[in-house]
C-alpha cells in the first residue's frame, strides 16, 4: 500500500511540476508577446508623431532659412531702419502663414476688453467714463485655434479713477 501511496504521490508531484514547467513557460510567452507588443506600439506612436509634426517641422525649417537670409543680408549690405523694419515686417508675416496653415490666428483686434480672449496685465487710470474697460495697449498678442483659446492677449486697460471694481 505504502508503495501505490508513494507512486500516487510521485505522479501528483510530476504533474504540479508540469502545471508550473507549463505555467512558466506560458508567462515567458506571454512576456516576450506585450514586449513585442509594447514595441510596435512605440514604433506606431513614434512614426504617427512624426507624420503629424513633419508638415510644421518643415514649415520652421523654411523660416528658418529667411532668418538666415535676413542675419546674412544684415552684415552683407548697410541698410537704412526703414529696410530693416520691411526685412522684419516680413519675417512677422511669413510667421502669421505659418501659424496660418495650422489654423491659428491671432485675436480680432478690439477696444474693449473682453475677459474670454483678453488678460489684463496693467491697468491705467482714466476720468473719461467712455474709456472705462477700454484697451489702452497690446503687450502681447493673443491666438486661438478654431474655437479654442491657445493664448489669452495681454493688455493694459483703462479703468475709471474712482472705480474700485476688480478686472
Amino acid at each position: 500500500m505504502a508503495d501505490v501511496d508513494m507512486q500516487r504521490l510521485a505522479d501528483e508531484l510530476a504533474e504540479i511540476r508540469k502545471t508550473v514547467t507549463d505555467t512558466i513557460t506560458n508567462d515567458k510567452v506571454k512576456e516576450r508577446a506585450f514586449d513585442q507588443l509594447y514595441a510596435e506600439l512605440k514604433q506606431y506612436k513614434d512614426d504617427f508623431l512624426f507624420k503629424a509634426e513633419k508638415p510644421l517641422l518643415l514649415d520652421l525649417l523654411l523660416f528658418y532659412d529667411s532668418l538666415n537670409w535676413f542675419q546674412e543680408s544684415l552684415v552683407k549690405q548697410e541698410m537704412s531702419p526703414d529696410v530693416i523694419a520691411d526685412f522684419f515686417q516680413y519675417l512677422i508675416d511669413e510667421f502669421l502663414e505659418v501659424l496660418y496653415r495650422r489654423d491659428v490666428m491671432p485675436i480680432e483686434e478690439s477696444d474693449t476688453f473682453d475677459r474670454k480672449v483678453h488678460k489684463a496685465v496693467k491697468v491705467t487710470k482714466t476720468d473719461d467714463e467712455g474709456r472705462d474697460y477700454k484697451i489702452a495697449q497690446v503687450l502681447k498678442r493673443g491666438f486661438h485655434r478654431a474655437e479654442k483659446l491657445l493664448r489669452p492677449e495681454e493688455v493694459v486697460i483703462h479703468r475709471l479713477a474712482e472705480s474700485n471694481d476688480e478686472t
